[in-house]
């Protein structure tokens, strides 16, 4: 077994340890917002990651994984500032410790 093959391992083991984790965030954190936060940054960090394992396993694939996580690191954000706009404008959603209220005069679009 290679260096290379050893790191393959690695990277993918923490790439699905912080996938893992994040799916578990996402069942045990309290409001919508603390679950988005979950689901999104730790998912970016673990398909980095495990995506950097594959493409130590098989470097003909390296450039097409690039691609997909370009893909991973432009998309999360947006999707991710989506759902906490959509979370913010329901009023169900709001959390009991929300003090300030930047969005409130805000609510029928951006100004």
């Amino acid at each position: 077994m290679s260096f290379l093959d050893i790191l393959a391992h690695v990277f993918t083991g923490l790439g699905a340890l912080v996938l893992f984790a994040s799916g578990l965030g996402v069942f045990r954190m309290p409001d919508v917002f603390n679950k988005m936060h979950a689901g999104t940054k730790a998912t970016t960090l673990g398909s980095i990651l495990f995506l950097l394992g594959i493409g130590l396993f098989e470097p003909t694939w390296m450039p097409k994984l690039l691609l997909v996580v370009l893909f991973i690191v432009l998309t999360n954000p947006v999707s991710s500032h989506a759902l906490a706009r959509a979370a913010h404008n329901d009023a169900s959603e709001k959390p009991d410790n929300l003090i300030i209220d930047d969005l409130a005069d805000n609510k029928g679009g951006d100004k």
